[in-house]
């Protein structure tokens, strides 16, 4: 009787394995799927596919060399000289429509910050230095450097601001300009973004299974 019910016992472990095994193409988990189906890349990764419509140039800070976004082509009114044909002290007092209207300066209160802070009145193609010395367009953030050297620091090693394209090599990183208006660089006020219920039911169903 005893090897009769081990029997019974036994049988029904089996028909239960049985069918509790996946079908061919599923997982019951995520981890089991990777494992399964992963390969291993013996390949080099790289960013340059990701890059190759994008107008880059090469900088160096320190030890660190990468790429950046060219900038100068992407200011609309460039090159300055093309309006500002005079030091902008000489330019004040001319009949001519004002310019640069809809530009609020809201950076540092009016004691501290003004246009000329960063702007060379004599030579609007630069940008101008705490010492007065220009710097190029291209190489902004050499100016936000000056105020703000921690930032600084942690963006040229690459921990702070975004990348171009990806992680992989070259590296590649958008400036302050690129992610902060310079002329009033605080981020506004949003929302945050909505929780994603179904997203959280997909995931949950995809380690259930």
């Amino acid at each position: 009787m005893k090897n009769k019910t081990l029997t019974y016992y036994l049988l029904a472990l089996l028909i239960l394995g049985f069918y509790s095994c996946k079908e061919e193409g599923e997982y019951h988990s995520i981890s089991d799927k990777i494992e399964a189906e992963g390969k291993p890349y013996h390949g080099k990764l790289t960013s340059d596919p990701l890059l190759v419509d994008s107008e880059l140039i090469t900088i160096t800070e320190g030890e660190h060399t990468f790429l950046i976004p060219e900038r100068k082509g992407q200011i609309k009114s460039f090159a300055c000289t093309e309006c500002h044909s005079r030091p902008v002290a000489q330019m004040k007092n001319m009949d001519a429509q004002k310019a640069h209207w809809d530009i609020k300066l809201n950076h540092a209160n009016s004691e501290v910050m003004n246009c000329a802070t960063c702007h060379n009145g004599n030579d609007m193609n630069n940008l101008n230095a705490l010492t007065g010395q220009n710097i190029d367009f291209n190489l902004s953030y050499k100016l936000c450097a000056q105020c703000h050297f921690s930032q600084f620091e942690d963006w040229k090693g690459g921990a702070h601001g975004k990348k171009v394209a990806g992680w992989a090599p070259p590296r590649a990183s958008m400036t302050c300009v690129n992610c902060h208006n310079p002329h009033s660089p605080g981020f506004e006020k949003r929302w945050p973004v909505q929780f994603n219920t179904q997203t959280l039911k997909e995931r949950k169903e995809g380690l259930d299974h």
